[in-house]
């Protein structure tokens, strides 16, 4: 099989981070963490929080996003959090 086809298993769960990019008062950034906190608790993985208004490289990037959530770094969705999706993303 070449390289190029192969899938590479994800860690699990609980090796992963989720990242929640938004702002106070964003009514759309408390439905996206009340998603990632529930997922992240019931599959073990570390979440975390980053505020778009006290950095300027985040707020450049996703301004227009928000709320932003990255797994591992990588951008996985904006605006709204799909519950299901994010479970498969960190479910592997």
């Amino acid at each position: 099989m070449s390289p190029l086809l192969r899938r590479t298993k994800k860690k699990p769960a609980a090796e992963r981070v989720v990242t929640l990019i938004g702002k106070p008062g964003c009514h759309l950034c408390d439905d996206a963490r009340a998603v990632v906190e529930r997922v992240c608790g019931e599959l073990g993985a570390a979440w975390e929080e980053k505020d778009i208004t006290l950095d300027e490289e985040l707020y450049r990037a996703h301004w227009e996003q928000i709320p932003v959530v990255l797994v591992d770094g990588e951008q996985h969705t904006f605006w709204r959090v799909d519950e299901g999706r994010l479970r498969r993303e960190l479910a592997g």
